[in-house]
């Protein structure tokens, strides 16, 4: 087998190293050795957890060679985005006020691929508190560069786990969700990404010590996975799905379930609420719906999703309620610029009173049960997970036409986590020399059928990356 051991898919990667190919130290080795070349380049990985990894690589070796049985992701390296904990590790939110807040733990999600075998290499870039904007910078760790155009976005808040991915750096990433930061960076990466139902990943979402997050905070973000094709995506979807003493909201759903009769319904909306889409973009939605047309799904047009500017107003005021109580004290330590996101999100949608609040919870309610029925009739949407190609670097906080424009462009990743459904990123090919993407959104809990349909995709348009930097 070749050195380039990081090219090879996760599942290759674990089979060769249960299967004595290739050693766990051999394939980390060959990650950390990537991950020196191109990381330079694109500012992806921000702690490299090298010693701790090459242990961890050391002890699968040792008890492959004792006969244990070795788990289905045995020594596959990952990346975790820098709001997550990994024990020993400082979860520093890419803010210098939390460069010394080491874990005492691992988050529930990091457990779990441990468990399942896989060694985590390195924590990686996110915007300043996962707060302060779309492009993936951190006051503590400067930009992240998009391997394909360094003047695009990689997207965030999970940006530097779909760069890390994409050029070889890991096999998978662990970034989290609330409002298409996986889905967002995998189409801006070239990369697949789940976010799945609130609840199918055990999570712990507080930082520091015992009280947790406001409602929103607890229901909207969600832990998922990264990778460079669906399988793999799937190999770490039923490492992660389960449940966690420490997160109660896990529930014990099983991973698969029951095949649904007949061929399986699915609504195209390629435009979410009729706000305009870019012309590659809207190609990309229908080369996937004719990939999943030949492998035999009933492909619909439909006129549009359930009430989502409805659903964009009552998030953007819900969330910006559970923000305003500690906005004095988080915008200093934002940065210079770095409160200019999260300041216009508020001027957009004010916080609520507390009748009004009462108000959007019914709201919040009534809009699940809305999409509830809607993928009832039909229980997968194909959409896109961002209305455009690649935008510059902080354009959602540059001015106000800005932050509009980026809202409006990942406007169905917004309306699909506040409706609390499932949804898989996949690309569908390159553009121009940029990667381009959708998203199938599926039933709650059934993140299988969404893995299914980008399957079928990826089968028809194939696999882009790992990549070089350009």
């Amino acid at each position: 087998m070749g050195r380039e051991l990081w090219r090879l898919t996760a599942r290759e990667q674990a089979a060769a190293v249960r299967g004595g190919e290739v050693s766990a130290v051999e394939l980390t080795e060959s990650h950390l050795a990537r991950i020196a070349e191109v990381n330079p380049r694109v500012n992806a990985v921000t702690q490299l957890l090298a010693d701790r990894a090459l242990a961890a690589a050391a002890l699968t070796d040792r008890r492959r060679a004792a006969g244990e049985e070795l788990g289905p992701l045995a020594g596959v390296p990952f990346t975790v985005k820098g709001s997550t904990p990994v024990e020993g590790a400082p979860t520093t939110f890419g803010s210098p006020r939390f460069r010394d807040l080491v874990a005492a733990a691992d988050a529930p999600p990091v457990a779990r691929l441990r468990a399942a075998g896989a060694v985590p290499v390195g924590h990686t870039n996110l915007p300043t508190l996962v707060l302060a904007g779309m492009h993936t910078r951190s006051e503590l760790y400067g930009d992240t560069v998009n391997p394909w155009d360094r003047g695009r976005t990689p997207g965030g808040t999970s940006g530097g786990d779909a760069v890390a991915v994409a050029t070889g750096m890991a096999a998978l990433g662990l970034g989290n969700d609330s409002g298409g930061s996986l889905r967002v960076p995998a189409q801006f990466c070239g990369v697949a990404a789940l976010k799945p139902t609130p609840g199918r990943f055990p999570a712990d979402h507080r930082v520091l010590g015992p009280a947790d997050p406001g409602p929103a905070s607890q229901f909207l973000v969600t832990d998922g996975p990264f990778a460079r094709s669906v399988g793999d995506l799937r190999a770490a979807y039923e490492a992660l799905a389960g449940t966690d003493p420490r997160d109660p909201r896990a529930v014990p759903v099983p991973r698969y379930g029951e095949p649904l009769p007949g061929p399986v319904k699915v609504a195209v909306v390629a435009d979410p609420g009729g706000h305009g889409v870019h012309p590659t973009v809207r190609a990309a939605v229908g080369r996937a719906a004719e990939a999943l047309r030949d492998a035999g799904y009933e492909v619909r047009e439909v006129p549009d999703v359930p009430r989502l500017d409805e659903a964009l107003e009552a998030y953007g005021r819900i969330t910006a309620t559970e923000f305003t109580p500690s906005w004095p004290v988080v915008r200093t330590l934002l940065g210079e610029g770095g409160d200019r996101y999260l300041r216009m999100s508020m001027e957009r949608h004010p916080p609520a009173s507390a009748a009004e609040l009462v108000e959007l919870t019914g709201t919040w309610l009534n809009i699940r049960r809305s999409w509830a029925e809607f993928l009832d009739e039909y229980p997968l949407l194909l959409g896109p997970s961002f209305t455009e190609p690649p935008v510059e670097p902080g354009l959602e906080s540059r001015d106000r036409a800005g932050h509009a424009r980026v809202a409006a462009g990942l406007r169905l990743c917004t309306a699909t986590s506040f409706a609390g459904v499932p949804g898989v990123a996949v690309p569908t090919g390159a553009d121009a020399g940029l990667p381009t993407g959708v998203q199938l959104v599926g039933r709650a809990f059934r993140e299988d059928l969404c893995l299914a349909a980008a399957e079928a995709v990826e089968r028809r348009l194939g696999v882009l990356t790992p990549l070089d930097p350009r």
